[in-house]
């Protein structure tokens, strides 16, 4: 089967125009009610909810904590290590074994490396930079 390919849609109304000006107005639907409804009650329903998770309900207490307390989201300490070498591969092997001996949080082992990497780059970046200059130079 093969799709034909959609055409665009005719142009809509120019922007912050709506489209049926006289329509309803925001805050006057259904929705609008229903929260407006609910919004008296709000005090109560909290109430009773706490009621309940403090009675041993844990879905209340779910509700509860869900809309109210942010999640915790892992943390690691940072962890100084020294960095022996001269070379990007000695301060490589030395991040690794901090890893490996436990001195180091595998994940700030993986962030080192990358930044290692990273500045790899940008350090075979200046040397050709280097290089094209000397050779530009040795050309005049």
């Amino acid at each position: 089967m093969t799709a034909t390919p959609r055409s665009k849609p005719p142009a809509g109304w120019p922007e912050g125009q709506s489209g049926n000006p006289a329509g309803r107005k925001p805050g006057t639907g259904e929705v609008a009610r229903l929260r407006a409804a609910i919004s008296e009650q709000i005090p109560a329903i909290i109430a009773k909810l706490t009621a309940a998770a403090l009675a041993g309900d844990v879905g209340a207490a779910r509700l509860l904590l869900e809309r109210t307390v942010a999640p915790l989201k892992a943390s690691e300490e940072a962890s100084p290590i020294a960095m022996h070498g001269d070379t990007l591969t000695d301060q490589g092997r030395a991040v690794m074994l901090a890893v490996a001996a436990g001195s180091l949080a595998p994940a700030q082992g993986t962030a080192l490396l990358a930044a290692l990497g990273t500045l790899a780059k940008l350090t075979e970046a200046d040397e050709l930079e280097r290089r094209i200059t000397a050779l530009e130079a040795k050309k005049l």
